[in-house]
């Protein structure tokens, strides 16, 4: 049964050189279509011009150019992935526009609002390369496990899982550290997991990474903190070569390929705790994070490694695929204030302070532990009661913050 939901599924890719330099002109000709339709749009909106529309866009940067002497190498790879680059610009303006509007709006009505969408701007070849092929490029995966690209070749995949479905695109990357990916988008298929009984609370930190409200912690990894030492001493190596350089370029992949070891671990991790999460408790109760305030403040390295926001996005669509129930918590929810025995609100705590007793009943309690405890109960009041309504302080107290769903009733 399809739940409506599309997942990506990610493989490396082992081209030989001369599919390397078919590759490259597919990344060369997507990325200057790209350019060449941001270009025109912005001269037209300085001239004081209308919006030019998807079709003329195509029929001016792809179409007529390729008749032209200077961009005749376009018809060297497949149309279909100069018509998706050009609908990558498409959903770039949309989503811009789309926000600048919500901005408009919240100040002509007096409030506060960020810009948080940016302008499409233009794409370098020293930054990642992406090329999208879909069903219109009759691209293939082949019964020896090769993947067949037009105008690329046969290219040899590292097939670590079965694809679930047939895919409807692919996207083709090339990351700064040398390495390549297909990256396959297939329809979900919902795959419900028995019922289980439990409900789970988790508090994220940086001592910890995650407390459960059962009394577990998981300690927090800290990939970056562990490798800073062998990051700083490859910076400094690529600080030293000639800008230009066959050195340079061999300091900066291995400088690059430091960096995506710490992405790897840390998105591997992730994927295991939020696994393990889903499969044992039939609702999880998370607090919504400002991660982007925060990773503005003092902690901001350690926050960005430890990365909430991934971890989170994980639990959120494991969550539908596997019919269980993710419930976020109001930001302002005083989690840390709260005393889960007795609802007593205690004020705001230094974070130095890691125990503390409750003035009213006496109950000590573990910061991280007893905030994962208030953000069950809190989680639970909102299943009951509806996603619409905002816990207050009294729902998280007493027996409300068990760990089972029949308490909880």
């Amino acid at each position: 049964m399809l739940c409506g939901m599309q997942l990506r599924y990610r493989y490396r890719l082992d081209p030989t050189p001369a599919q390397r330099q078919a590759l490259a002109c597919a990344f060369g000709c997507a990325r200057v279509v790209y350019n060449d339709g941001l270009r025109l749009r912005e001269d037209a909106y300085r001239a004081g011009l209308p919006f030019v529309g998807g079709v003329e866009l195509s029929r001016q940067v792809v179409t007529l150019a390729k008749q032209t002497p200077q961009r005749a190498w376009l018809g060297e790879v497949s149309a279909v992935a100069l018509q998706q680059s050009l609908a990558d610009l498409d959903r770039a303006y949309r989503n811009y526009f789309r926000n600048l509007k919500r901005v408009k709006a919240a100040r002509a009505r007096g409030d506060k609002a960020k810009l948080r969408v940016r302008k499409p701007r233009f794409k370098s070849r020293h930054h990642e390369q992406a090329v999208r092929f879909t069903l219109n490029s009759r691209f293939r995966v082949l019964p020896d496990g090769r993947l067949s690209l037009p105008k690329v070749g046969r290219l040899k995949v590292r097939w670590s899982r079965s694809l679930p479905s047939a895919p409807s695109s692919v996207t083709i990357t090339l990351d700064r550290a040398g390495r390549y990916h297909a990256s396959f988008v297939v329809e979900a298929v919902e795959a419900p997991l028995a019922p289980a009984e439990t409900a789970v609370g988790i508090d994220l930190g940086l001592t910890s990474f995650a407390t459960l409200s059962d009394g577990r912690k998981v300690d927090n990894p800290q990939w970056l903190r562990q490798r800073e030492r062998a990051l700083r001493r490859s910076q400094r190596n690529l600080s030293r070569k000639r800008k230009g350089s066959r050195n340079r370029e061999k300091a900066r992949l291995r400088a690059a390929r430091l960096h995506t070891r710490v992405a790897d671990a840390r998105r591997d991790f992730h994927h295991q705790l939020s696994t393990n999460v889903i499969r044992e408790h039939q609702t999880v109760c998370v607090e919504t994070l400002n991660v982007a305030g925060l990773g503005r403040s003092r902690f901001a390295k350690s926050i960005h490694d430890a990365g909430w926001g991934q971890f989170t996005a994980m639990l959120e669509y494991k969550a539908k695929l596997y019919g269980r129930t993710l419930v976020r918590v109001d930001r302002m929810f005083p989690s840390s204030q709260l005393c889960s025995a007795c609802g007593h609100r205690d004020g705001p705590k230094p974070l130095k302070v890691r125990t503390w007793t409750c003035p009213d009943c006496g109950t000590v309690h573990d910061r991280d532990l007893n905030a994962a405890k208030n953000i069950l109960a809190a989680g639970l009041a909102v299943t009951a009661c509806g996603p619409g309504v905002r816990p207050s302080a009294s729902q998280a107290v007493g027996d409300e913050a068990g760990t089972t769903l029949a308490g909880a009733a």
